[in-house]
C-alpha cells in the first residue's frame, strides 16, 4: 500500500514537472495554427507535386545568381549586409525600404510598393499586396523554445517543405504551402522568438523569389539598439534636436527627420505640429502650441562662418544613458561639410560661433547606398542666412544676435529642445 502510493505521489510529480514544458508547447502550436490559417484561406486546395518542382528550380535558379548551394546558404551570406537589395530589381520598383517593425522590434527590408496594405495582427504585422497574391507578416512570441516553433512551423497544415535548417538561435523553412511558395524565418534570444513569414502566389515568383531570400537574409529579430539607422532605413521612433526660433513655439528643425510623422513630440512640452518646409535646403518649421517664454536662439550674420564651431544639441537616449540633457561637442567645418563623427540625436543641432550666435544647424543626412555599398551619414551645416531668409519668408520674426547674448552659451542652451518623431 505504501509503495502504491509513493509510485503515485512520484507519477503526480512528474506530470507537475511537465506541464510548463506542456503548456508552452501548446502555446507554440496554437500560435502556427492561428497564423497559418489567417495567411491562407483554408479552401485553397493543397499543392500538386508539380508546384513543389516548381518552386525547387526557383530556388536553383536563385543559387546561380548567388554562392551557396541551398536557400538557407544565400540567407545566411546576406546576412549583417543591411544595404542588400533583391539582385535585377530597381530597389525604387518594388519600393524597398529597412524599417524597423513597431509590434515586434525586428527589423526588415520591405517591398513597399508590392504590399501597400498594412496591419497590425495580435502577436505582429502585416502587409498584403491588393489582391493577396503576396503576403508578409512578422511575429513575436514572448516564451517559445525555437526548436519546438521549427517543428511545428514544419507541420503546419498545407505545407510541403523542400528545404529547411536549424541553428542555436535561427532556423530557416521554405516550401509550398497551399499554392503559394513559402518562407519562414526567425531568430531566438533567451525564450523570445521573432519571425518573419512570406507568401507568394507562384505566378509572382520571378520577382519575389528573389525579394523573398533578401528579406529573409536582412531580418533582424535582435538589431542592436545602439546602432545607428541603417542605408534607407527610417526609425518607427527617432530622435533629433530642434532649434528655437520665437519665443511663443516657432522651432526649426531637418525636414527629413519629421517627415512621415504620425505624431511629432517635444518632451516635456507637448506636440508640435509641421507648418511650412523647403525641401531643398531640408529645413522644416515646426509650431509648438500654448508653448510660452521660451527662448529663441539668436541668429548670427549673413557671413558664412568658417572653422571651429560648437555644437549643442541634445544626443539620442540609448546614446545618453536614458537622459535627455543638452551637451556639447567642437567640431571644424571644412570644404565637405562638418568634420565629426555624427552623434545620434544631433541632426538639428545648433551649430554656434566663437561670438554665442547661432552660425547654422546641423543636418545630418540618413546613410544611403551608392555604388553598391553603403555611404555614412554625412553632417553639413545650414547657415544663418538661409534659416533668416526661410523664416522670413514664413512670416517669423527672428531674432538677432545682440551685444548680450554674443558672449552667454548658456542662451543657445536653453534654444535647443529635443523633437521625437513617430512614425507607423
Amino acid at each position: 500500500m505504501t509503495l502504491g502510493l509513493r509510485a503515485a505521489a512520484i507519477i503526480v510529480g512528474l506530470i507537475a514537472a511537465c506541464a510548463p514544458a506542456l503548456a508552452k508547447d501548446s502555446h507554440i502550436r496554437k500560435a502556427v495554427r492561428t497564423r497559418v490559417a489567417a495567411l491562407q484561406s483554408p479552401a485553397e486546395p493543397v499543392a500538386e507535386p508539380t508546384a513543389i518542382v516548381r518552386h525547387r528550380q526557383a530556388v536553383k535558379a536563385s543559387r546561380k545568381r548567388g554562392r551557396g548551394d541551398d536557400a538557407a546558404s544565400l540567407i545566411a551570406q546576406q546576412q549583417g549586409e543591411s544595404s542588400a537589395t533583391p539582385a535585377g530589381i530597381a530597389a525604387e520598383a518594388i519600393g524597398w525600404r529597412v524599417i524597423e517593425d513597431p509590434a515586434t522590434g525586428a527589423r526588415l527590408g520591405l517591398p513597399e510598393k508590392l504590399v501597400p496594405r498594412a496591419a497590425t495582427t495580435r502577436i505582429g504585422s502585416r502587409w498584403t499586396s491588393a489582391q493577396g497574391q503576396i503576403q508578409i507578416e512578422t511575429f513575436r512570441l514572448a516564451e517559445a523554445a525555437l526548436p519546438a516553433l521549427f517543428e511545428e512551423e514544419k507541420k503546419a497544415s498545407r505545407r510541403q517543405i523542400a528545404s529547411s535548417e536549424l541553428k542555436p538561435d535561427s532556423f530557416v523553412i521554405t516550401g509550398v504551402q497551399g499554392l503559394k511558395n513559402f518562407l519562414v524565418r526567425a531568430d531566438a534570444h533567451g525564450s523570445e522568438v521573432r519571425g518573419i513569414t512570406i507568401l507568394y502566389d507562384q505566378a509572382t515568383e520571378g520577382i519575389m523569389s528573389r525579394v523573398a531570400l533578401v528579406m529573409a537574409g536582412t531580418f533582424a529579430g535582435f538589431p542592436d539598439p545602439k546602432a545607428g539607422p541603417l542605408p534607407g532605413m527610417r526609425r518607427a521612433v527617432e530622435y533629433g534636436t530642434a532649434i528655437v526660433v520665437s519665443g511663443d513655439g516657432a522651432l526649426i528643425a531637418p525636414a527629413h527627420l519629421i517627415d512621415e510623422c504620425q505624431v511629432i513630440a517635444v518632451p516635456p512640452l507637448g506636440h508640435a505640429e509641421r507648418l511650412a518646409a523647403d525641401k531643398a535646403n531640408d529645413l522644416a518649421l515646426l509650431r509648438l502650441y500654448g508653448a510660452r517664454n521660451l527662448v529663441p536662439a539668436p541668429i548670427g550674420g549673413d557671413a558664412g562662418p568658417t572653422g571651429d564651431l560648437t555644437l549643442v544639441g541634445i544626443a539620442d537616449p540609448l546614446a545618453q544613458a536614458g537622459e535627455a540633457g543638452v551637451s556639447s561637442t567642437t567640431a571644424h567645418l571644412g570644404a565637405q561639410g562638418i568634420e565629426l563623427a555624427p552623434t545620434p540625436g544631433f541632426s538639428g543641432a545648433a551649430a554656434v560661433d566663437s561670438r554665442g550666435a547661432l552660425a547654422g544647424m546641423v543636418d545630418v543626412k540618413p546613410a544611403i547606398v551608392a555604388g553598391g555599398g553603403a555611404v555614412a551619414p554625412g553632417a553639413t551645416l545650414l547657415p544663418a542666412a538661409t534659416i533668416r531668409a526661410f523664416l522670413q519668408a514664413q512670416g517669423v520674426a527672428s531674432v538677432t544676435a545682440s551685444a548680450a547674448a554674443e558672449a552667454d552659451h548658456v542662451a543657445i542652451d536653453q534654444s535647443v529642445l529635443r523633437v521625437v518623431c513617430v512614425r507607423k
